[in-house]
């Protein structure tokens, strides 16, 4: 029969002392040639650790309480093994440290502590955050709890039993469940890994179970309207008010580069003149905070005189006649069959038409990302900007005259 290997010996990790002075106590648990560590949220000064005896070399009453835990926690390991012997399972680490952590201890639960931090983030709205960022936490939530009943037939599961595999199972219920596309699954894993990222850094689990798992991104093309196209919109006569009202709220974004939400709370506080008198618009954008800078051009400034005696734009104190971003979205749609336009039309692409117009008629990016409100040129050439085949070509032709001329 061949010889079973089990041991537990316990450890101060020096490597995670805390600003305290304090590092983490754990136990590392072997059998037949693997081995895992258990935290059980336990801590000592390093200099106070004897390695030799397992144990705190002190006599002070929190001394004599840690020493006290380290051989419950030595009891429970060694139950848990002689338990699963006796059940038949050929007991592995990852196993009792599973099960160590479902019962051994009474360690805090992943969705009372997520709806903890629910609370935590809507109070930050409007400081740290805007409404937007704290609804996707509660979504999460919501997708979670259904995850954790179809899954595990239970409310709640304690914090490290969210594993890689929980995650993964999590990213498939998305996709199946909910028909999330994979970058839809990756924005909730996101917020997900943020709040893991929080529990980590607060010492309530050992490591994110995010550390090896890879949040690939589909690439997709970037939509946005060519300047003829942008004509047509604005140049065509619309059937009813309603979709009159969405083509110039959507042509004053395709030459502002507002996002839905910032065009939608613009008010005259956001205007300034210049010192040779020209209008500009200064506004923190909701999501960032970061100030978008837009100088107004002409076509942006006719739309605001158009609507600035409409009574229903009056009384809202705003400056534009804006729906719902959802109902805007469904009134884009109908905009683009009328005017012929063979492009999934939403407020967003109007941000990306300014994007990549700017680009093609030669704007710095740097400038461009300070009209965006971005806080650095990297969202806007990986998210905002497409390179055109009207640029491409531009280009080339450059590089044939310089090429021909011998430049």
């Amino acid at each position: 029969m061949e010889k079973r290997h089990f041991s537990v010996v316990f450890f101060c990790k020096k490597s995670k002392t805390n600003r305290k002075g304090k590092a983490p106590i754990y136990a590392r648990v072997a059998t037949n040639g693997s081995n895992c560590e258990i935290h059980f949220n336990c801590h000592v000064e390093p200099d106070k650790w004897n390695q030799k005896a397992e144990r705190v070399n002190a006599r002070d009453a929190l001394s004599l309480k840690l020493n006290e835990v380290i051989q419950t926690t030595r009891t429970k390991i060694i139950d848990i093994w002689e338990r699963l012997l006796k059940e038949g399972i050929e007991p592995d680490c990852f196993t009792i440290r599973e099960q160590f952590n479902d019962f051994g201890t009474g360690g805090r639960m992943f969705l009372v502590e997520l709806a903890k931090y629910c609370v935590k983030r809507q109070g930050e709205v409007g400081v740290r955050i805007g409404q937007i960022t704290a609804n996707k936490y509660h979504r999460l939530l919501r997708y979670l709890r259904e995850y954790t009943r179809a899954k595990y037939s239970t409310d709640d599961i304690r914090l490290p039993r969210v594993t890689y595999e929980y995650i993964d199972g999590f990213c498939i219920f998305l996709q199946i469940a909910h028909n999330c596309n994979n970058n839809g699954a990756m924005e909730v894993l996101r917020i997900m890994k943020f709040f893991m990222g929080y529990c980590e850094r607060n010492e309530w689990i050992e490591k994110t179970p995010f550390k090896y798992y890879k949040m690939r991104l589909d690439k997709k093309d970037i939509v946005h309207l060519t300047l003829p196209e942008v004509d047509a919109i604005y140049n065509k006569e619309m059937p009813i008010e309603r979709l009159d009202k969405i083509r110039d709220v959507f042509i004053f974004c395709c030459y502002t580069g507002l996002a839905f939400t910032d065009v939608e709370q613009l008010t005259r506080e956001h205007f300034t003149l210049d010192d040779d008198g020209r209008p500009w618009i200064y506004k923190p954008r909701q999501k960032t905070s970061v100030v978008s800078k837009i100088p107004l051009l002409p076509r942006p400034m006719e739309i605001l005189k158009k609507w600035e005696k409409d009574d229903e734009v009056r009384l809202s104190e705003k400056l534009l006649p804006v729906p719902s971003n959802q109902k805007m979205n469904a009134y884009l749609k109908e905009i683009a069959i009328i005017c012929g336009i063979n492009k999934n039309l939403t407020s967003h692409v109007a941000r990306r038409t300014l994007a990549t117009n700017s680009m093609e008629f030669g704007m710095p990016i740097d400038i461009t990302a300070r009209i965006l409100g971005h806080s650095s040129t990297d969202m806007t050439r990986k998210y905002y900007i497409k390179i055109s085949d009207n640029l491409i070509r531009s280009e080339m032709e450059k590089l044939g005259e310089r090429m021909a001329n011998g430049v």
